[in-house]
Order: C-alpha cells, then structure tokens, then sequence
C-alpha cells in the first residue's frame, strides 16, 4: 500500500498553511508553519509570480495532502466524483470526506488522519458490526462506526478519545462516547467541510 514517507511538516510548508499531519504538535509553537512559514528549500524565501495553472496545482495539492492521499487514488475519486450527479468539486470533497479514516479523525477518535490510518489498518473499528482495515473505505448514511469490543479498553484508544473530547463533531456524523459508536446520519454538505480551498480549481486543472 503506497503511502508518503517523508517529513509531513515540510508539506505543511509547502503549501503554506497548516495540514494538521502531526496531531497536537501544529496547534502548538513547535509547527514549523508557525516558526518558518515560507516555502522549504533555498529558493523557498524568494517571491514568485503564481500562474493560474499554479494556483489550481497548489490547490490540488493541498487537497490530496490534507487527507492523505497520493496522486493516482486522488484522480480516481475525481473520476468517481464525475459521474456522480450533482457538482464535481463538491462530490470529490465528500467522497474525501467519508474516506473511513478521516471519518475517525472527525469523531476525535485519533488526532490526526495519519494516525487514523494506522489505528484503522489495525482494525481497532466495525463498520456495521463487521471489522474493516481498509483507511479508504468509504462510509455511506445509515452505517454504524463502533470501537471494536476488544479494543475498547486500551488505553491508548481512551487517552486520545479524552484529549480530543472538545473536538466538534460534523452535522453529518452523530457520537454517542458513552457506547464509543457513531452514526453516519447523512452526506457531508459543503459548509461541513473546513477545507480553505476553491474545489472548482480541480476541476478546471483535471479538465484540461
């Protein structure tokens, strides 16, 4: 399974804005956003002139780094968001946005969608009462996501579902912490996704 393996906070940089990869560490004085916020590299101080079609690989590139994905699985969810009805850009965010681990993200159930990943690829989660490893399984209305019976008393699983307790939960998902379950009561909307991007920009960069 590719998967990127380099320093994640060089991304961040690059894309000049936070991607939230390590967890904790970017909301605090550590994220090298924060202490170097210019572009890595020797020529990344230096002013340059953004063409349009900078701008829409820019976006795109923040968008397939903001959920983690890599370039080939990213234009396949634009094909799938194609043929779907309804807006392209739109369809390509919420089928981002169901992805199974940002899903995990968005519960607080991880601190960040890498860590996400790992903890779905270790099939600590059930989707219907069935256990699924794969991070790109996408979730559908009417589904159930629940810590799976023998995990849920790990402690680590409790440490982090505690430290982001105060992490608000999208319309779209409804958490009972108590039974450590959630519901996927709908489709993402747009307004639910905090994504700093204009989508149609993939559009136009993918329709060329």
């Amino acid at each position: 399974m590719a998967r990127y393996t380099g320093p994640v906070c060089r991304l961040c940089r690059r894309e000049g804005q936070k991607l939230f990869l390590k967890g904790e560490r970017c909301y605090t004085a550590k994220c090298a956003v924060a202490r170097r916020a210019y572009a890595p590299g020797q020529h990344g101080q230096g002013r340059k002139k953004v063409s349009e079609y900078g701008k829409q690989l820019r976006t795109k590139q923040f968008a397939k780094r903001y959920y983690g994905v890599l370039e080939g699985q990213f234009h396949h969810y634009f094909e799938m968001a194609e043929k779907m009805p309804g807006v392209t850009g739109e369809n390509l965010l919420r089928l981002l946005e169901s992805r199974l681990d940002n899903v995990i993200y968005r519960l607080g159930l991880a601190s960040s969608r890498a860590e996400a990943r790992q903890l779905v690829l270790h099939a600590h989660f059930t989707v219907n009462g069935r256990k699924v490893n794969i991070p790109s399984y996408l979730v559908k209305a009417g589904q159930v996501i629940a810590v799976k019976d023998s995990s849920r008393q790990l402690g680590k699983l409790k440490a982090i579902a505690e430290a982001n307790s105060a992490r608000p939960v999208p319309q779209w998902l409804e958490l009972n912490r108590e039974k450590q379950e959630a519901k996927v009561v709908g489709v993402p909307a747009r307004e639910d996704i905090d994504l700093p991007i204009e989508e149609t920009l993939i559009v136009e960069l993918y329709s060329k």
